[in-house]
């Protein structure tokens, strides 16, 4: 079944100023302040924060409107593209090098772990168009997931429960929960032993 997108570039912006569709900006003058803003604070006082300091890049991306639940360890050199777009339940993990590019709101649950290098990329261009519009997807992280070192999550991509992308793997379709996947594009290669009670409850966030 085909994605739905929940943000098409073509819809928001206008050619008055911009006649070349490929030079036009993907996004309002409102966010892109935003986003200009944000990148001097992940600069100046992210980016240079001791690794320990867990607690104060959760609060900075707060600031910036994400949402996060406790015990979040956002690691110096990790990236977010638009932390209002970003929501967390307790116990995620991003290591250094991750890039969350989420022009759309990305759900993240909780015990994920990101590791070094991680990209979940949340948008790509119509390359039918002429326009060659940005078209950006919500994305889902489901609890206990492990997106391996250097491994990438194409647009759209749910990452069920349990699963694990692994080591520079390339996710272009869901994965199903409790599965180890490998390779590009992924495949699965072996079920994971499940890790918690089927029974366990969801978190308040995970449930939303």
């Amino acid at each position: 079944m085909a994605r739905s997108a929940d943000y098409r570039s073509s819809d928001h912006t206008s050619s008055e100023t911009h006649a070349d569709a490929y030079t036009r900006p993907a996004f309002s003058f409102g966010n892109r302040s935003r986003r200009l803003l944000w990148n001097l604070c992940w600069l100046l006082l992210y980016r240079i924060s001791p690794r320990p300091f867990h607690l104060w890049r959760a609060a900075l991306l707060r600031i910036f409107g994400a949402t996060l639940g406790s015990d979040c360890h956002f690691y110096p050199a990790s990236r977010i593209w638009a932390p209002w777009n970003l929501t967390c339940a307790d116990h995620v993990a991003a290591a250094d090098g991750v890039e969350i590019y989420n022009p759309s709101p990305v759900q993240i649950d909780s015990h994920v772990i990101l590791s070094q290098g991680a990209y979940l990329c949340g948008a790509t261009h119509d390359y039918n168009h002429p326009d060659f519009p940005l078209i950006a997807y919500r994305m889902h992280i489901e609890r206990y997931a492990w997106i391996c070192a250097r491994a990438s999550v194409a647009p759209g991509v749910h990452v069920g429960e349990g699963a694990v992308l692994g080591l520079a793997s390339v996710a272009v379709r869901d994965l199903k929960p409790w599965t180890v996947y490998s390779g590009h594009p992924a495949e699965p290669v072996r079920e994971r032993t499940r890790t918690i009670p089927l029974d366990q409850p969801l978190t308040a966030s995970e449930q939303a």
